[in-house]
């Protein structure tokens, strides 16, 4: 099993949610998005620790089982798709989100995420971490 993090789903695995890094240890592979670098490094420079979280975001990109994704023209086909859909079902998710949901469909990871708006995305494998269950 593929699985790709979304934004929230890295930092939870930073601040150690056993649900999220379960299911890390569990994958065969961790691919990587583009755009969630560019939300967490936006986030980390708007912090007092953008250095040190910078850092460990890159010390976490080296590991072998980590798959960086650039964004191509096979995402941005796919993005282009998913936002047209979800425009006609009247159910349109935050822009990045569209390029990430492109990126997991892409590769055909499961994409880890707290964001329920996902379920929207027709065909994408969205995993939320267990101890959000119900909410």
């Amino acid at each position: 099993m593929k699985v790709l993090l979304d934004t929230n789903a890295y930092v939870a695995l930073r601040r150690g949610d056993e649900a999220v890094a379960a299911l890390v240890r569990a994958a065969e592979k961790v691919v990587f998005s583009a755009v969630v670098a560019g939300e967490l490094l936006h986030g980390f420079r708007n912090g007092t620790r953008a250095p040190d979280n910078t850092r460990e975001l890159a010390r976490f990109l080296e590991q072998p089982d980590v798959l960086f994704l650039p964004v191509g023209w096979d995402t941005a086909d796919r993005f282009g798709r998913i936002a047209t859909g979800l425009r006609k079902k009247g159910t349109p998710i935050p822009t990045n989100d569209v390029w990430i949901a492109a990126h997991a469909m892409e590769t055909g990871a499961d994409l880890i995420s707290f964001d329920r708006h996902f379920e929207h995305v027709q065909g994408l494998a969205w995993v939320l971490p267990a101890r959000y269950e119900g909410r």
